[in-house]
């Protein structure tokens, strides 16, 4: 799809909208095979087939702030990926002000549900399904890895997740989080603890956790806050700081062909 064809979403600001021409451009020339989970043009998914699927899958989800964003913006991920056998998905979500929590967090477990589903048609093994996403996109991934509340719902395993590699995620949204306002997807005080993966731990998948060094100071202060709590949990928990990367870059920096992330993150995903 092109991103005209999508409902009208917020004005993008200032901050974001050189990423947005920027990952557009990156991703320029990508035919993945596009499919549908939900009436809602956000309800879709774009599949990157390796040559050599080794089985399995990484689905990413774009960040935004929540109010924003395409699947189409992680496209550029895709050739630094799938030349190591991953199966590559970039998936959407419903995007506040009009939908919010639990709405875009439902359609990313859809989209899970749906790959899980479908392995067989895509080559993958359903045992062997990875979460990633930039920003909100690692919030959802995290939320959804650490929760066993949303599996039963779709009819799938609890232990889909196989494992979880946040960029520059969003782990709290309490009185300490370091947030100055409340994001809008969440309409209501009741949904913090709910919302956030560091309170809403149920399940401990793998995690590979990365943020930048020059990130936001409260998501760096998060990752940590979240990678100690996986461990006390008695987590297998690795951290990536990627050096001199704002937060924006280090979403950037996930798509270097020839970059440190996708060869970390291809064999993290390898032996696990």
């Amino acid at each position: 799809m092109n991103t005209e064809d999508y409902p009208p979403q917020e004005p993008l600001s200032d901050f974001a909208k050189p990423y947005h021409q920027k990952v557009l451009r990156l991703g320029h020339g990508a035919e993945p095979v596009e499919y549908f989970f939900g009436n809602s043009a956000y309800q879709s998914l774009a599949v990157f087939k390796p040559e050599v699927p080794n089985g399995s899958v990484l689905i990413m989800w774009h960040g935004g702030g929540w109010t924003n964003g395409y699947k189409e913006w992680m496209y550029f991920v895709a050739p630094a990926l799938i030349p190591h056998g991953i199966t590559f998905i970039s998936a959407g979500y419903r995007l506040a002000p009009q939908h919010v929590f639990p709405a875009g967090f439902t359609d990313c477990a859809r989209a899970i549900a749906w790959v899980y589903k479908n392995a067989i048609g895509l080559n993958t093994d359903p045992t062997r399904i990875f979460l990633s996403g930039h920003s909100a996109g690692g919030h959802y991934a995290s939320l959804l890895a650490v929760r066993s509340d949303w599996q039963t719902q779709f009819d799938i395993p609890e232990d889909t997740v196989r494992g979880c590699l946040p960029i520059s995620g969003v782990y709290d949204f309490g009185r300490n989080s370091g947030l100055s306002v409340r994001p809008r997807f969440l309409s209501s005080l009741e949904n913090l603890d709910r919302a956030s993966p560091l309170t809403s731990i149920d399940r401990v998948p793998p995690f590979l956790i990365t943020y930048g060094g020059d990130d936001f100071p409260h998501l760096r202060a998060q990752a940590k806050a979240m990678e100690d709590k996986l461990k006390l949990r008695g987590g297998d928990v690795q951290s990536i700081e990627l050096k001199d990367q704002d937060h924006l870059g280090t979403s950037l920096a996930s798509g270097e062909v020839d970059g440190s992330w996708p060869q970390t993150a291809a064999k993290w995903i390898e032996t696990h």
